[in-house]
């Protein structure tokens, strides 16, 4: 029996069984680090997009209405989302809140106080205050109140101080200066016309339009909207987990909605880094076929180099399942010392990637996910029992 063992292992070192052992080894190694990249890779980008240390609060509310087509011109109906569209909206599942945007009908001008000289025709829109990134005790109005909170855009006070202001020769001001004028607000709708004060509570990056408290919108319209219109909405607010998910992305395309591109800009990035991910998932899930498959042939060759010296150990009473542990044993040490170097390959690409992402302050785990570690184990206990299978096979046919 010893030389029988003996012949074996001479048999696994010499010329032909030697390089298709290498082969058979280096394919598996790289096949399994290729799967654990893969794997951890996707734990990553999940990290990177959903973990609480990555969140970008700002990026999580799109405001959406129809693209303006040529067809639409001077048809502000169509423009309008119906009770349908606006259901189906919610109903996506990257929907998590939603809140219409309700807009004012009627006129409104605003003019600056002092030396600004600074007046301009304006709009009012309201949203829930669930949507406002700009908290505030005056962000609240009740009927009979001769003043009304106003959050501007950000963009909007841009767009004065290196733009307009500029131009015309006019001072420069500040957020604190916006909000400590008092504006005057006319209200009008070509039948009466009332004069209100627009006190500026905040500067909003979210929405951009001119704000104003729900309760004021819906009692100004009715009190100076035309009579008989309905509440309509043309563009609503959602708070997504990922403005970058391509179905969201999709959904939007697909229907001619539009939103603010830039909270979109990832969207792509994730497409191709999703790809790359998968592609190399494919490669590795190819090499670990191979190496599987050499492998096998691999023991073939030795059971069918021994063929004669097994037939006469089976004859003299050696049991099958003896040489099948014993030609087993030589591989699995093999295994586990590949699956080992394959984790500690990437537990040290995860930790360069953990540093990297730092200096850019973003956040992963400087160890492998536990599913990458899972997958180790899978692909060894896949190449296990794929060689149990081939040894039983082979050994019971040469009985």
């Amino acid at each position: 029996m010893h030389a029988f063992f003996a012949l074996l292992k001479k048999i696994i070192r010499t010329g032909i069984g030697k390089g298709r052992f290498i082969m058979a080894s280096l394919g598996l190694g790289i096949a399994m680090v290729l799967i654990l990249i893969a794997l951890q890779a996707n734990s990553d980008f999940n990290q990177l997009l959903y973990s609480d240390k990555n969140q970008n609060e700002t990026a999580d509310f799109l405001v959406i209405n129809k693209k303006v087509t040529n067809s639409m011109m001077g048809q502000p109906q169509k423009m309008v989302l119906s009770q349908e569209e606006i259901d189906n909206i919610r109903r996506q599942p990257f929907v998590q809140a939603s809140g219409l945007i309700t807009s004012s009908k009627f006129k409104v001008v605003a003019q600056a106080p002092g030396e600004l000289h600074f007046a301009t025709d304006m709009f009012f829109e309201s949203v829930p205050d669930s949507f406002i990134d700009v908290k505030e005790d005056d962000w609240k109005w009740e009927p009979g109140n001769r003043v009304i909170p106003i959050i501007l855009p950000n963009d909007f006070l841009n767009l004065y101080n290196f733009g307009f202001s500029l131009s015309q020769d006019l001072p420069q001001i500040s957020q604190e200066t916006v909000k400590a004028l008092p504006l005057q607000i006319v209200i009008s709708n070509g039948l009466i016309s009332e004069t209100y004060t627009g006190h500026i509570v905040g500067f909003s990056d979210r929405i951009s339009s001119f704000l104003v408290p729900a309760s004021f919108m819906d009692w100004a319209n009715e009190k100076y909207g035309v009579a008989g219109t309905a509440t309509t909405a043309s563009r609503i607010v959602i708070k997504t987990a990922d403005p970058s998910n391509p179905a969201l992305v999709k959904f939007l395309n697909d229907n001619g909605y539009t939103t603010n591109q830039d909270k979109l800009k990832f969207s792509k990035t994730r497409v191709i880094v999703q790809t790359i991910v998968s592609v190399i998932g494919f490669f590795g899930l190819v090499l670990l076929f191979f190496a599987l498959l050499v492998f096998s042939m691999f023991i073939q060759l030795i059971i069918a180099s021994c063929k004669k010296e097994i037939q006469l150990l089976v004859t003299l009473g050696t049991a099958p399942k003896q040489l099948q542990r014993y030609l087993l044993k030589q591989f699995i040490p093999l295994y586990i010392v590949i699956g080992v170097v394959s984790l500690l390959i990437v537990v040290v690409l995860q930790y360069q990637a953990h540093v990297v992402l730092a200096k850019h302050d973003m956040a992963v785990s400087p160890l492998p996910a536990a599913w990458t570690f899972a997958g180790a184990a899978v692909v060894i206990s896949l190449v296990y029992i794929v060689n149990l299978v081939t040894v039983r096979k082979y050994i019971l046919q040469d009985q």
